[in-house]
């Protein structure tokens, strides 16, 4: 079979043309313990600032610092991390020398991850990444204008981080995250001197809750209220659509996946996929098992459930119906094959070929919802033509 770029991790879970924001005042919601906002903070007390969406952090305001908690730094992990955030001129450092401190606001982070670079690009901060892990996967005009005029160093691999290279450019923070729980390369950049911050936005199961995530990053260079407007923004644009379909009775029967070796994979019930595939009008026909991860099928049980589905999308980065079938001829018996209706989020790529889908997806679920509804439901979203999908032929 033809080799196939396909990330399992990153399926339906992992425009850098910017919005114009108008200029607002976001209000950032609060659970509040001891007392508002402005009240003056008693010794011990804090304000619990919870996210609407994502499950993964929270913040503790104590008024002279606060606490980022990863409440699920991996997946199967068995507690949470917090850091302390202190501003620079803060003198309470003593006070933590054994947990894991921050100073705030960090101007320069080196990020391990595509699906982090949006965050900065949203937050008009890319000029604070100094470096990355294989530069060809990012895919931003701006990042990679910065990559072009030698500001950004190229890092090795993921797995293989170049630590030379990272000490040696300094970074205030890096962004990491562990898919299996494997901390022993980010310890070695914490025994540097070089703080860590786990981020786990790929655990979470709702659209939004991953798009939140871009208030950590927020938090770390003090643009909190900025981080704020953006998501409400992607949030409310998100709810609007999915308020417009909501009541649509004929839904589209959806398969996802496809084969990778002997194994289809295709998201779980409980996955973010099935998630946004429903919210965009679509009878995701796997949306009744409870798994939140990926369901690893034969091709015999996909096809007795799905072979007369309507549509069928995410096909790895088949780019043709041809390509498609010269992977694995069984797919033409599948009924979208034959009736041409097989969608790849392969539209846009990066000018060294990275995919725009998988480093912007988490941050703007907004437009791949509107992309779902209008491949689900032609012409209910007036002018939207599809940005991240397209049709194979």
């Amino acid at each position: 079979m033809e080799a196939v770029n396909f990330d399992i991790c990153d399926y339906l879970c992992p425009m850098h043309r910017k919005y114009i924001w108008i200029a607002m005042v976001s209000l950032v919601f609060y659970s509040c313990q001891n007392g508002t906002y402005n009240e003056k903070f008693e010794e011990g007390a804090f304000i619990s600032i919870q996210p609407e969406f994502a499950t993964g952090f929270s913040i503790e305001d104590y008024g002279d610092y606060k606490k980022l908690i990863i409440n699920t730094p991996f997946l199967g992990a068995g507690e949470g991390v917090s850091y302390v955030l202190l501003p620079e001129e803060s003198k309470l450092t003593d006070m933590f020398s054994d947990e894991n401190v921050i100073t705030t606001p960090i101007e320069t982070i080196v990020c391990t991850s595509t699906t982090h670079i949006p965050h900065l690009d949203y937050l008009n901060l890319e000029s604070a990444l100094i470096g990355f892990p294989t530069l060809d996967y990012i895919s931003s005009s701006s990042v990679r204008k910065r990559i072009d005029q030698g500001k950004v160093a190229e890092l090795g691999t993921q797995v293989n981080l170049n630590l030379e290279m990272l000490v040696s450019i300094q970074p205030d923070l890096v962004m990491g995250y562990s898919l299996n729980g494997d901390l022993t390369q980010l310890g070695k950049i914490e025994n540097s001197g070089i703080p860590v911050v786990l981020n786990s936005e790929y655990l979470e199961s709702h659209p939004l809750g991953r798009a939140e995530w871009i208030k950590v990053m927020g938090l770390l260079f003090n643009k909190m209220s900025l981080a704020d407007s953006v998501f409400n923004e992607i949030k409310l644009e998100y709810q609007e659509v999915s308020q417009k379909v909501s009541g649509t009775v004929e839904r589209p029967e959806v398969l996802s996946g496809v084969v990778y070796g002997d194994t289809w994979f295709l998201p779980g019930g409980e996955n973010y996929a099935s998630k946004i595939i429903g919210d965009a009008g679509g009878n995701y026909l796997w949306a009744g098992d409870t798994a939140s991860g990926f369901l690893q099928l034969s091709f015999e049980s996909v096809y007795s459930k799905a072979a007369e589905a309507d549509i069928w999308i995410g096909v790895a980065s088949y780019s043709s119906l041809e390509q498609l079938i010269n992977g694995d001829s069984r797919y033409s018996e599948f009924l979208p094959y034959k009736k041409h209706q097989v969608y790849s989020y392969y539209k846009r790529m990066g000018e060294k070929g990275g995919n725009e889908y998988l480093e912007l997806g988490y941050l703007r679920p907004d437009i791949i919802l509107k992309d779902l509804v209008t491949i689900f439901h032609p012409g209910l979203l007036e002018g939207h033509d599809l940005y991240f999908y397209e049709q194979l032929k």
